[in-house]
């Protein structure tokens, strides 16, 4: 059975605390692991979680402040030190590859495994895998950073009793999903649509479009509420978002569950986030991101 959740690494913002450590996320699609933004930390923090090192398939960098990127170099020698049986493809904003390099290279090592590097220079397509589409979409902050998002390919669901009315069973049920035509019977007089699920990271970043792209239609946005509403105009001066601009966008762009994360070590009441969330009109799921969290995606859609 597939597995889609996502693992909640660290939620703090610029500076761990004594609850919340640096950022870093995995997310957990069917046979493929996805880390994004490593911070100072999260090779512990993968331990405590029960995420090993076999589990990561790519690395997604959003951009190069330390509390995204710290923890790349300690991620990458583990992925080599554990001799990782399959390639890892790191992304990673094209302007930062002096700092990668850094990170990669930061102490002497044994490299074991194939590290593809796949820098991302503009909007577009990253990669095109059976289960997924990849894409970033370049967000605003005062260093050059970049969204992801997935898109699960629509698929179609095979339905019982009308295969049965047409005496369609066996082999021929998986002839016709491949050849879409059996006795002249169509796929479509036998199955519906299954849409695709989709997954959206966004972080460091003032509003602009790529959020709004990036969260149009998502089963599950994850983004950045540094601050809470009350400090607006310290987010924009940064780059950042509040609580009640990241749950307007949610609202906006019809996604189903939202997880707030990458808090100001200036709050200590998460609960606050969630209050302001609710009062900016999203009423969908709402999960506020903690440390070692699971949080699974949605059920597919019906429709």
């Amino acid at each position: 059975m597939s597995v889609r959740e996502f693992v909640v690494l660290g939620t703090a913002s610029q500076v761990p605390t004594r609850h919340r450590n640096h950022n870093g996320y995995l997310l957990r699609w069917d046979g493929e692991g996805i880390l994004f933004d490593p911070g100072e930390g999260t090779q512990r923090q993968m331990l405590r979680a029960g995420v090993a090192a076999h589990d990561i398939n790519r690395i997604c960098v959003t951009h190069f402040h330390g509390d995204h990127s710290l923890g790349l170099a300690g991620v990458i020698q583990r992925i080599n030190l554990d001799q990782v049986p399959h390639p890892v493809t790191a992304h990673y904003p094209a302007s930062g590859q002096e700092f990668f390099d850094r990170l990669r290279y930061a102490t002497a090592y044994r490299e074991t495994v194939q590290l593809r590097e796949e820098p991302v220079a503009q909007d577009g397509t990253l990669a095109e895998e059976p289960s997924y589409v990849l894409q970033a979409r370049r967000l605003s902050h005062p260093v050059e950073s970049f969204g992801y998002r997935l898109t699960e390919p629509d698929g179609r669901r095979m339905l019982p009793e009308l295969l049965a009315r047409y005496g369609i069973k066996g082999p021929d049920v998986g002839r016709i999903q491949r050849e879409g035509r059996l006795d002249g019977v169509t796929l479509d007089d036998v199955s519906e649509l299954r849409p695709g699920q989709s997954f959206a990271f966004v972080m460091d970043t003032r509003l602009c479009p790529g959020v709004e792209e990036l969260a149009r239609g998502c089963d599950m946005l994850v983004i950045e509420s540094t601050f809470l509403d009350e400090d607006a105009q310290l987010a924009a001066d940064h780059g950042h978002l509040t609580a009640g601009q990241a749950a307007r966008v949610a609202r906006d762009g019809g996604v189903r569950h939202l997880v707030l994360t990458h808090f100001s070590q200036r709050y200590g009441d998460p609960c606050e986030f969630e209050r302001q969330a609710r009062a900016a009109g999203f009423e969908g799921e709402l999960t506020i991101a903690a440390d070692l969290a699971r949080v699974p995606l949605p059920k597919r859609r019906q429709d």
